[in-house]
């Protein structure tokens, strides 16, 4: 009897698939709020995810994290643009199989030599090069890209790097196209992916309808998405309550304000999680007052982290170090050594006397105190934790006023240095210490605002990079992790915590826990209505 069991059962699930796969419908517009207004349409341009999200689901990487797997990793990597991919013994070739038969968006067929064209891009060997390059560090392992005919090409590396295929699984890689200028990508831009562009009006709205020449059959299934720009976010927050929107812009609904939505709205589906994205300083490390060291150890140990846990998210929020803490991420810095480390410790009394002693040395006291400008980006995520900031400076005799950007304009001016302290945010592309690393604190990368540069824990990136056992390359990630905050690289606060929200006839879309950028293909979302 036992075999037709196992039929039985068998077909049971067959048929439990199957159901689920008929449940999916095709039509309809999803309509989501947007935090802001983006400062282009170029992914490859820009450094956040008020781009990535409205436009990820133009293009195609050469691979993907899966997008109904809620943890990134290596073994969710699926295949996107390539359809296989192999290393070479010595690990630093890698050659992926291409997809045949997919085209763009304006009818142009996709070919190896667009992947070339794009890795040119980000390594800086094209002409007509990028206007900004945020991610050119990823890709400083690049040695040059060959394509073997149209449905194969070789990434050369010139050392062994196992987490390049992370890299080019993030929102943050698609491929560009060969024949369309960067110019043009930042206002139109053409993919190969499920959604087409079809307008971007400044401080409004953006709209993408369903590509119906899509090479992956039957998706998508929305036949559009509508991202409304609405800045405010109590008035996003009603809008969504009301019906207006299908679903809020990702992880800007804070733990006090999923109370008010769940008691509004108690049939919403909300999902709290990590974001891999930490609330940081960033220090002018070239000008005064913060080019002496003395003064940023001192800003370091004012702050109380625990207070900004308790009061912007209600207790749940993450304390770590430069890597996401290990509840969500992989590579975060166990607990005692990052305690151990002055001023992360939970003695915030005693942190703060060594402050205070610091700033007597150099000048400061209760009647003499240092001004500054606290300059932040105009969003909530920056600007509240900003306020309660210029508070807590207080108690070092440091006199804060908080100095709001415009996001269109925040990235130029860190880039250029002109800011003397920031409150920041940092989302990390991919879970993954070759992001983070060469990307933030690589002594030459353009996203190292701060200007921090250490050669000598620079060469522990290429190290831990290079190294292909897990655990011997986190001991080598915990000492670098250790050694930034030592150095004050770029102070962190706390690792954010938030939710989503989506009305219950929103069905296929699974919130990520380790990143902000890589979980927006939309092609599996559907709308049960």
């Amino acid at each position: 009897m036992r075999p037709m069991v196992l039929l039985g059962g068998l077909m049971a699930a067959l048929v439990s698939c199957s159901s689920v796969a008929l449940a999916q419908k095709s039509g309809g517009v999803l309509k989501m709020y947007h935090r802001d207004n983006p400062p282009s349409a170029s992914i490859h341009e820009e450094a956040t995810n008020s781009t990535v999200i409205p436009f990820m689901p133009l293009f195609n990487n050469l691979v993907l994290f899966d997008q109904q797997k809620a943890q990134n990793s290596p073994q969710t990597v699926v295949p996107d643009l390539a359809k296989s991919w192999s290393w070479s013994a010595d690990g630093k070739d890698l050659t992926f199989k291409l997809q045949d038969g997919v085209k763009w968006h304006d009818g142009q067929p996709f070919t190896a030599k667009d992947v070339v064209c794009t890795f040119d891009l980000l390594t800086g060997k094209a002409e007509q090069g990028l206007r900004r390059n945020p991610r050119k560090s990823w890709y400083g392992n690049v040695d040059r890209v060959t394509a073997n005919g149209d449905l194969e090409v070789t990434v050369h590396l010139k050392r062994p790097q196992p987490s390049l295929l992370s890299l080019l699984a993030s929102g943050f890689s698609p491929v560009y196209p060969c024949h369309v200028s960067a110019a043009q990508m930042r206002t139109k831009p053409v993919g190969t992916g499920p959604f087409k562009f079809v307008e971007f009006k400044q401080n409004e709205a953006i709209k993408i309808a369903r590509n119906a020449d899509y090479w992956k059959r039957g998706k998508p299934y929305l036949d559009g998405i509508e991202f409304t720009i609405v800045p405010n976010r109590a008035t996003a927050m009603l809008s969504f309550v009301s019906g207006k929107f299908d679903i809020t812009f990702p992880w800007e609904v804070t733990i006090p304000l999923l109370k008010d939505i769940k008691t509004q709205m108690p049939n919403a589906v909300c999902e709290v999680t990590s974001m891999n994205n930490s609330t940081n300083l960033i220090l002018n490390r070239d000008a005064p007052p913060f080019d002496n060291p003395e003064l940023r150890k001192a800003l370091a140990l004012a702050i109380d982290r625990k207070s900004f846990v308790d009061i912007i998210n209600q207790g749940d929020a993450r304390l770590g170090g430069t890597m996401q803490p290990t509840s969500d991420g992989v590579w975060g810095l166990p607990n005692e050594l990052y305690e151990a480390v002055p001023g992360y410790g939970p003695d915030v009394q005693k942190n703060r006397e060594d402050a205070r002693a610091i700033m007597k040395k150099l000048g400061y006291g209760p009647d003499k105190h240092l001004p500054l400008k606290i300059a932040t980006r105009g969003i909530s995520l920056y600007k509240d934790p900003a306020v309660i900031l210029a508070s807590q400076l207080k108690e070092i005799w440091i006199d804060a006023d908080v100095d709001i950007i415009e996001t269109s304009q925040w990235f130029p001016r860190v880039a250029r240095k002109n800011y003397q302290l920031g409150l920041n945010t940092t989302g990390n592309g991919v879970d993954d210490p070759d992001q983070n690393y060469f990307e933030n604190f690589s002594c030459k990368s353009e996203r190292n605002y701060t200007g921090y540069c250490n050669p000598e824990i620079e060469k522990l990136f290429d190290v831990q990079s290079a190294e292909p056992d897990i655990e011997k390359r986190k001991k080598i990630v915990w000492e670098i992790d250790r050694k930034l905050l030592e150095d004050g690289a770029r102070p962190i606060i706390m690792w954010n915590r938030a939710a989503i929200c989506m009305q219950p006839y929103v069905k296929g879309y699974v919130p990520q826990v380790n990143s902000v950028y890589n979980g927006f293909r939309f092609e599996d979302v559907w709308l049960d209505k």
